[in-house]
C-alpha cells in the first residue's frame, strides 16, 4: 500500500498524473456564492442558530446552574453552558449578574460546613475563570472579571511538605477568605490568593499575581503584582500650590541676587 501511495505522489505515469490532478481538482473545488442565494441562507441559519441557543440557555443551562444556588436574583444569566460545580456550598447572587462562558467553582467543605461564595449585583465573569472556595469569596457589584482568571482562598494542599507527604489538607490558617471589592477590574489570566481583598475601584492588569492586598483606586501588574498607577485624580490642596509657588519666587530672587553679584 506504502508502495501505491509513492508512485501516485511522484510517479510521472499517466495515471498517477491524473489522479494528482483529479486530487488537486477536489481539494481547491469551490461554489459560486451569489449575495441573492447566500444572504438568505446565512440569515436561517443564523435565525436557527440562535433559537437553539436560546432554548438551550433558558430552558437548560440557567434552570441547571439556578440550581445550585441558595440565592440568586433578577436578571441573572449564565449563556449556553453547563458550570462545572463540584462539591457542596452557597452560591448567593445579586441581580444582573451574567457568568458569560463556562465557569468552574469547587467547594471544598473539609474547611467549613457551608463554603460560600458571593457575587453582587451587575458583576460579569468571563469564560473560563475558577473559583475555589474553601470558606469565603466575595465578589462586589459592578465588577469585571475577565477571562481565565483564578480566584481561590486555599491552595488546596499544605506548605508543610510532611504534610503533604500524607496527603493532609492545608492548616486553618492557610485557608483565608478572598474579597473582591465594588467595580473591580480583574484582566485576564490574573491570579487572586488565599487571603487577599481587592480594594474598591482597582484594576489587576492581565496575568498579575496578587498575593498582598491591593488599596483602593490602585492598578497592579506583574508577578508578585505591585502599584503600577493610581487611579485617583484629586488635585492637590491649595497650600501646596502656594508653597510651590513661594518656593519658585524664593529661587528665582536668589537667582537674579546671584546674576547681579557676578555681574559687579
Amino acid at each position: 500500500m506504502n508502495n501505491l501511495y509513492r508512485f501516485l505522489a511522484s510517479s510521472d505515469h499517466t495515471v498517477a498524473r491524473a489522479v494528482r490532478h483529479v486530487r488537486h481538482q477536489v481539494r481547491t473545488f469551490t461554489l459560486p456564492a451569489p449575495r441573492p442565494v447566500v444572504v438568505p441562507m446565512r440569515m436561517a441559519f443564523e435565525a436557527a442558530r440562535e433559537a437553539y441557543y436560546f432554548g438551550a440557555r433558558v430552558f437548560v443551562c440557567e434552570p441547571h446552574f439556578k440550581s445550585h444556588c441558595t440565592q440568586y436574583g433578577k436578571g441573572v444569566r449564565t449563556g449556553n453552558f453547563i458550570h462545572y460545580i463540584q462539591g457542596r456550598g452557597d452560591i448567593l447572587l445579586g441581580d444582573n449578574v451574567v457568568l458569560d462562558g463556562k465557569i468552574n467553582i469547587v467547594f471544598a467543605a473539609r474547611f467549613a460546613d457551608r463554603p460560600t461564595l458571593r457575587i453582587g449585583d451587575n458583576t460579569g465573569i468571563g469564560h473560563e475563570c475558577r473559583l475555589i472556595v474553601g470558606k469565603s469569596i466575595t465578589i462586589g457589584k459592578h465588577c469585571r472579571i475577565a477571562g481565565s482568571v483564578y480566584i481561590l482562598d486555599s491552595s488546596g494542599h499544605p506548605s508543610d511538605p510532611e504534610d503533604r507527604k500524607r496527603g493532609l489538607p492545608p492548616a486553618d490558617s492557610e485557608v483565608r477568605p478572598v474579597v473582591i471589592e465594588d467595580n473591580v477590574w480583574l484582566g485576564a489570566r490574573a491570579m487572586i490568593f488565599p487571603g487577599v481583598t481587592v480594594g474598591e475601584g482597582s484594576v489587576v492588569s492581565a496575568g498579575s499575581i496578587v498575593m498582598a492586598d491591593v488599596p483602593p483606586y490602585t492598578v497592579v501588574a506583574g508577578n508578585p503584582a505591585r502599584r503600577v498607577a493610581s487611579l485617583r485624580t484629586e488635585p492637590p490642596p491649595p497650600f501646596v500650590e502656594a508653597a510651590g509657588r513661594a518656593d519658585a519666587r524664593s529661587n528665582d530672587a536668589g537667582g537674579s541676587r546671584s546674576l547681579a553679584d557676578s555681574a559687579s
